[in-house]
């Protein structure tokens, strides 16, 4: 029990921390140009791979020559397999630049709202890809999620008066725009992702690994 928490505080902490630094680092005003979005996502994505290779390393028993073998059988020797992660890899390349996309144009809370869209969309791909079925009341919560990110964006006095300021960000609607295409390919990555997992006896870290290539 005390793990789950433990799990549970270690992801929120990860997640906001993750969008507040995303955020500082997108409007930051200084010397120089600004780093690129392309840039922090290929090294997040080289990391990734890094971690995955050191978990299957570590499931091998720490055999090098077993993680090679493993590596070059799932891998190298199946382009096939590899290749049907395309879609799915191209689809999260294309999201993670999207989400830096609306961070420079969004404040932090607004954007961690409208991103739970996701959970939306991810039902409606699973339903319609996978076949789920969800209830009367697993409904209602995605209806009530749509209209409380729908509230958010409803434009208010205080948001009005701001626009007259000067903003370190950009367009609002770049940003929410951004927002709900990367939800949308979110949604259709993972289920499809998923999908994969399913139909396949492979391990979900060599399928991580097979992501990021």
């Amino acid at each position: 029990m005390f793990l789950k928490y433990l799990s549970l505080g270690v992801l929120v902490f990860q997640t906001t921390s993750l969008v507040l630094t995303m955020r500082y680092s997108r409007t930051l005003q200084g010397d120089g140009p600004r780093y690129l979005a392309s840039s922090a996502v290929v090294v997040a994505e080289l990391m990734k791979i890094v971690a995955c290779v050191l978990l299957v390393f570590k499931e091998h028993s720490y055999s090098i020559r077993a993680l090679n073998s493993i590596l070059r059988q799932e891998i190298l020797q199946k382009p096939v397999e590899t290749l049907k992660l395309a879609i799915p890899s191209g689809i999260y390349t294309l999201q993670n630049n999207l989400l830096y996309v609306a961070l420079s144009n969004l404040d932090a809370a607004t954007y961690q709202v409208t991103y739970q869209l996701k959970i939306l969309t991810t039902a409606l791909f699973s339903v319609s890809m996978l076949g789920r079925k969800l209830g009367i009341y697993q409904w209602l919560s995605l209806l009530i999620l749509m209209g409380g990110v729908a509230l958010v964006q409803w434009p208010s006095d205080s948001a009005v008066s701001s626009e007259k300021e000067p903003a370190s960000g950009g367009s609002q609607f770049v940003g929410v725009a951004a927002v709900l295409v990367a939800c949308c390919s979110s949604g259709f990555a993972g289920v499809y992702f998923e999908k994969i997992l399913k139909e396949s006896k492979q391990s979900v870290w060599i399928r991580n690994i097979q992501l990021g290539q």
